[in-house]
């Protein structure tokens, strides 16, 4: 899968999509690793989403997950069910 990796701040210009694979569950576990990485450690996480122009990833700090969304550093939000990969 070839992503483009964008900036945190344009993630907002994107209109972000369901991935074809629904894997919230599967992502559970790492999204609160990444949520711990960046709180306790300032460390970033490589996210990949889907959105109507193909997938696109960021390197970021996570600073919270919810039951339907990634909280990332300066309020933006991706929905859970539009994460296609998650690197640490």
């Amino acid at each position: 899968m070839n992503a483009t990796l964008i900036p945190k701040e344009e993630i907002q210009q994107y209109k972000i999509v369901p991935a074809f694979v629904d894997n919230t569950e599967m992502w559970s576990k790492d999204l609160n690793y990444a949520a711990r990485l960046g709180n306790e450690f300032k460390g970033k996480t490589s996210i990949t989403f889907e959105t109507t122009q193909g997938p696109r990833s960021v390197s970021t700090t996570v600073w919270s997950v919810t039951e339907n969304y990634l909280q990332l550093k300066g309020g933006t939000t991706i929905p859970l069910n539009a994460i296609i990969d998650v690197h640490f």
